[in-house]
């Protein structure tokens, strides 16, 4: 039995009729009734029991299709697999970004894919770390970045940089005593009204974990998981927030929001790229993947994604 036998086993199957699938397959009834007659002589059973009105599959034929159905597509897979790598670097890659980290990356990250790989079609999604992790894993994006790696240990890792966190106010609602850019320590934050995400996102467990360490009760007076809207009512002086350098950088180089780091403790996030071992990586991903790491390593030299480098193409 070979695969093109299988393949004619599928077409009689979903036509439910010998002459149908015949026709549909191009080649003569008699010829495709002996392939159905040589594959139930070689497996000593009854595939296909006919009637007036067509053919239907017996028990042993559905236990066949469903195995025939597996073994074809399998077999497409690792074609188009193997064309993908052999082919030029072309192709669609899709990419998941948390919004903090887009609003650094996206941009320069499209601008050098398209001069450098004009043949990519890149196409970024915005998400939460979590929601991108389950695009990863079931294949919604072929690469992503993270903040945490839980349940994401059967993925290829890079850890790319550390990120500071750093509180962020209003230009006319500065709240601290110390000037904008002079570090402040996490308890002088105590009292101060806050505009955070709620408690399932990654961001507020990372600076509630670091407050409950430092026994400093902050003051959360409102909570939002979008992150533009935070920005804005903070650039309108209805609260202040922690945020990353990068997920602010609009705001602050427009002149509407102001930081400054804080200390004791020192806040810090990892930032990961992340993509699935399991599924074979295409030169297009592979290239795009390259383009990434040189990108975000430029972001971090010039200031524009503020954290610590950890990467490195040595």
């Amino acid at each position: 039995m070979d695969i093109r036998q299988l393949k004619y086993f599928i077409a009689i199957a979903e036509a439910g009729s010998l002459s149908l699938a015949a026709r549909q397959l191009h080649i003569a009834q008699p010829s495709l009734s002996q392939h159905l007659a040589n594959m139930e002589k070689e497996l000593d059973v009854r595939l296909v029991a006919r009637s007036p009105r067509g053919s239907t599959l017996t028990a042993e034929g559905q236990v066949l299709l469903r195995h025939a159905v597996e073994i074809c597509t399998s077999l497409n897979t690792c074609l188009s697999e193997m064309r993908d790598l052999s082919a030029e670097i072309a192709g669609g890659v899709r990419f998941g970004m948390p919004p903090s980290v887009s609003m650094v990356m996206s941009v320069p990250l499209a601008e050098t894919v398209r001069i450098e790989l004009p043949d990519v079609r890149l196409r970024v999604s915005e998400a939460m770390s979590g929601f991108i992790k389950t695009w990863v894993d079931d294949g919604t994006v072929e690469i992503g970045f993270l903040y945490d790696l839980n349940g994401a240990e059967h993925f290829q890792i890079t850890h790319v940089l550390n990120e500071k966190l750093f509180f962020f106010s209003a230009p006319d609602n500065w709240p601290l005593q110390t000037p904008p850019g002079t570090p402040v320590p996490l308890r002088d934050l105590e009292g101060i009204e806050l505009v955070l995400p709620g408690e399932p996102h990654g961001l507020r467990r990372i600076i509630e974990k670091a407050a409950a360490e430092a026994k400093v009760r902050l003051n959360v007076v409102t909570e939002l998981d979008a992150m533009t809207q935070i920005k804005e009512l903070v650039a309108r002086g209805s609260g202040c927030s922690i945020f990353a350098p990068a997920a602010c950088h609009d705001f602050v180089t427009a002149g509407r929001m102001i930081k400054t780091p804080i200390i004791d403790p020192v806040i810090s996030r990892p930032v990961y790229l992340v993509r699935n071992r399991a599924v074979v990586q295409t030169r297009a991903c592979a290239a795009v993947e390259k383009v990434t790491l040189k990108v975000a390593a430029e972001m971090v030299e010039r200031d524009i994604w503020e954290g610590e480098l950890v990467w490195s193409e040595d």
